[in-house]
């Protein structure tokens, strides 16, 4: 290598460094921000009512933060630990038919964020809605099996996550 290679070699690294510094700088950020994406906290149900209270208390009733149970992409809470336990053995028969969605608007074709105050539990299910009477229950309870039916084939409308 003669001096005047040796000089263009010194002047290539300060040019790479500064690349590679400014790549590294640009994809930090993007870096950084990854984990706080992954870490999404799981939706409240019904929000924050105990789904089993309604069955074995007769009302909605607000859950705890303390107790809490995961299951089908929701986080219930639960006003007492044994709703809980009800809950945790039978998830299915206790949670609301459409999610935390208004059972008399998917029966229209709409999705609608129900209101745990408005309910109807009927042969065993639970129904929530957006609206309190004449709307809502009263007004899904006029032709109860096509509702439901309706409600049924829309279930497509509520979001996955």
């Amino acid at each position: 290598m003669n001096a005047t290679s040796s000089a263009r070699a010194a002047d290539k690294i300060p040019w790479r460094s500064t690349v590679r510094l400014s790549v590294l700088v640009a994809v930090l950020p993007l870096g950084t921000s990854l984990p706080s994406v992954a870490a999404q906290p799981v939706p409240l149900a019904i929000k924050g009512y105990d789904p089993v209270a309604y069955f074995v208390l007769g009302k909605p009733t607000r859950g705890l933060p303390e107790i809490e149970y995961e299951w089908n992409g929701y986080r219930y809470r639960f006003s007492r630990a044994e709703h809980r336990e009800l809950f945790k053995a039978d998830p299915k028969y206790y949670a609301p038919q459409f999610e935390n969605y208004c059972a008399m608007a998917l029966a229209k074709g709409a999705l609608v964020e129900a209101d745990p105050e408005n309910w109807l539990i009927n042969e065993g299910k639970l129904y929530i809605f957006g609206k309190p009477a004449p709307a809502g229950p009263a007004l899904f309870q006029k032709d109860l099996a096509l509702n439901i039916a309706k409600a049924n084939q829309n279930r497509s409308l509520i979001p996955k996550h």
